[in-house]
């Protein structure tokens, strides 16, 4: 895939930032009375891989003026060598706008993880391109990629015509789009005809279009492989067959990319991935991982296999370098990767889990 030569920043993100609040040590919500606080966003998560191992990486988001919470993600993006650039809104009160807030537990053995989302309020929903000067961050300085998910597109329709037109602006300027679909059923409810038109005028802006069997189907009303994850290896062909279809409708779209999970139970996950490239596919056969916290390893799997890309390797090396980030994620209570260095990632593909002195 040819990228931008002349941009300052290899990844531009638009994003709502929040916090996910988890109890210790595995346990339930309802039977903990101790929380560990993070940051998080699902589209943030996608660049900390690149942003961790070199590459300049810019946020834009909305903040809250003046909030502890707007200061600790502004800390926490800064310590993943992060920029960032946006607007701090008035709260406008107690029962004014907020940063998002994700409830969720990691679940442990047969006790699958549940996350309980919280986003009425939140700051993100008054997401707007006109406070942002796109024609300096995506013209002037450039960016080789611009991702984005279905969840900050859903929110509202705010936030899809925000996301529309960073699209047209990232394209007229020569930045590869990245698109990962995202389908929360919970966001699309009484609004699937808008947010699908939606969502196939961004995907026709796309270099790069990701997503699972549900996304696909749900999202672009693509026909597809069964969805639920199970016996997931056994499935590879319906994938393939998804992506042809998905092709043919956007035949732009350079990079098709989707993960395989199938849950064997909470810490114990069967992980793949398929990458389709310039006609050709490339799978990462389903293989056992240890899960430790399963939120962000599909968020870091699209960061390995964007890194890939703005490092210019080939579409095999972009998938393995993608399933091992992912893999490594899920041995993290952050949803977000924090590779050491590209050994540390190639290692796991590899399956090399000695102690490295």
């Amino acid at each position: 895939m040819k990228l931008r030569e002349d941009a300052k920043w290899s990844m531009v993100i638009p994003t709502s930032m929040g916090i996910r609040i988890s109890p210790e040590d595995g346990q339930p919500v309802q039977a903990s009375n101790v929380f560990r606080m993070q940051v998080t966003s699902a589209e943030s998560n996608v660049g900390t891989v690149a942003s961790f191992l070199g590459e300049p990486v810019k946020i834009l988001t909305n903040f809250v003026k003046g909030s502890p919470i707007a200061m600790m993600i502004k800390s926490n993006l800064a310590s993943r060598f992060m920029a960032f650039e946006g607007p701090d809104v008035e709260q406008g009160g107690a029962w004014g706008y907020r940063h998002q807030f994700n409830i969720a537990d990691s679940g442990y053995g047969n006790r699958g993880a549940r996350v309980w989302n919280d986003r009425a309020g939140e700051v993100g929903l008054l997401l707007d391109a006109k406070d942002f000067d796109l024609d300096r961050i995506l013209g002037e300085e450039g960016a080789k990629i611009v991702h984005m998910s279905g969840l900050i597109a859903a929110l509202s329709p705010n936030t899809l015509q925000f996301c529309l037109d960073v699209a047209h602006k990232a394209k007229e300027y020569g930045a590869a789009v990245s698109f990962d679909l995202n389908y929360r059923a919970s966001f699309w409810k009484g609004r699937k005809q808008e947010l699908r038109d939606g969502f196939t005028e961004i995907a026709r802006q796309c270099k790069i279009l990701i997503g699972n069997e549900e996304d696909f189907q749900l999202a672009l009303g693509l026909e597809g492989p069964e969805a639920g994850g199970k016996d997931i290896g056994d499935k590879i062909d319906g994938f393939k067959g998804m992506i042809n279809t998905a092709h043919e409708k956007f035949p732009e779209v350079e990079v098709f990319a989707t993960t395989l999970r199938e849950v064997v139970n909470t810490n114990h996950h069967m992980w793949g991935a398929i990458l389709w490239s310039d006609g050709e596919f490339y799978v990462a056969e389903p293989r056992d991982i240890g899960v430790l916290d399963r939120i962000g390893g599909g968020d870091s799997t699209v960061g390995g296999i964007l890194y890939g890309l703005i490092k210019g390797w080939e579409p095999e090396k972009c998938l393995q370098f993608g399933w091992a980030s992912g893999a490594m994620t899920t041995t993290y209570l952050t949803d977000y990767s924090m590779p050491a260095d590209e050994e540390q990632i190639w290692a796991i593909w590899e399956g090399n889990a000695r102690i490295k002195r």
